[in-house]
C-alpha cells in the first residue's frame, strides 16, 4: 500500500503530464511525462520514474547522474490528467549541472534553512556552530538572537542597507535555531499568518490581522 493510492490518474488522455517542484524553495524543476507503470513506480519507490517519449522506455530519473529526485508529495490536477510532485533533489536536476530546466534565479528560502538546520542537528557535528548552539541550549541560543536583532537595529540606525541585508540574514538563521529548539516549524508560522490573512479583525490589543499590517 502506498500513501498515494489515493491518487487515481486519468490516462485515457495519454501519458500524464509532470511538473517537478522543489519541496522547499518551491522552484520549479523540469516538466516530463509518466504513463501508468512510472506512475506505479514513482508510488512504490518514492522516486521520480518518467516515460520517455524520445527512448520509448521508462527511465528512473537521475539514473546516469545519481541525482535522484525523492518525492516528498504529489498532487493530480483537477481534471486528472497533470501531476504536481513536490520533490527534494540528489543534486541539480537539469543535465546543464543547474537547479532547475528552466532559467530561474537560484532560490532560497526560510523553508531551505530550517532543512540544513535539521540536518546539521542530525549528523552532530562538533565542528557545526548549530550543534553548539543546540548543544548551549534555550538560554544561549535566545541571547544570540537577542544580539542579533540588536545589530540590525543598528545597522538601521546608520542607514546601512548592506549592514541591515547581511545582519538580517544573521537574525534569521539565529531565528530558524531559535524556532527548531523549540519544535515550532516554518509551516506552523506560515499557518497563523494564512489564518490572519483570511480572518479580518480577529485579533485583540497588539495583535493585528495581516491586512492591517
Amino acid at each position: 500500500m502506498s500513501k498515494y493510492d489515493k491518487l487515481v490518474p486519468d490516462f485515457s488522455k495519454g501519458l500524464l503530464t509532470v511538473v517537478l517542484q522543489h519541496f522547499t524553495n518551491k522552484n520549479v524543476l523540469m516538466v516530463g511525462f509518466m504513463n501508468e507503470e512510472a506512475f506505479e513506480l514513482t508510488k512504490r519507490d518514492e522516486v521520480v520514474w518518467f516515460y520517455s517519449r524520445s527512448k520509448d522506455r521508462l527511465w528512473k530519473k537521475g539514473e546516469s547522474s545519481e541525482h535522484y529526485q525523492f518525492v516528498k508529495d504529489m498532487y493530480l490536477d483537477c481534471d486528472q490528467d497533470a501531476l504536481l510532485i513536490m520533490v527534494d533533489p540528489a543534486g541539480p536536476t537539469c543535465h546543464r549541472n543547474t537547479e532547475s530546466c528552466f532559467d530561474v534565479l537560484p532560490a532560497y528560502s526560510l523553508s531551505d534553512l530550517e532543512e540544513t538546520i535539521r540536518q546539521r542537528a542530525t549528523e552532530h557535528d562538533e565542528k557545526s556552530y548549530t550543534n553548539y548552539l543546540l548543544d548551549k541550549g534555550t538560554d544561549k541560543i535566545t541571547k544570540k538572537f537577542g544580539e542579533e536583532a540588536f545589530e540590525v537595529v543598528i545597522g538601521a540606525k546608520n542607514h546601512d542597507k548592506e549592514e541591515v541585508a547581511n545582519e538580517t540574514a544573521d537574525l534569521l538563521y539565529h531565528l530558524s535555531v531559535l524556532l527548531y529548539d523549540q519544535g515550532v516549524s516554518v509551516a506552523d508560522v506560515t499557518k497563523v499568518l494564512i489564518e490572519r490573512h483570511q480572518t479580518k479583525n480577529n485579533f485583540k490589543g497588539e495583535r493585528k490581522d495581516i491586512n492591517e499590517w
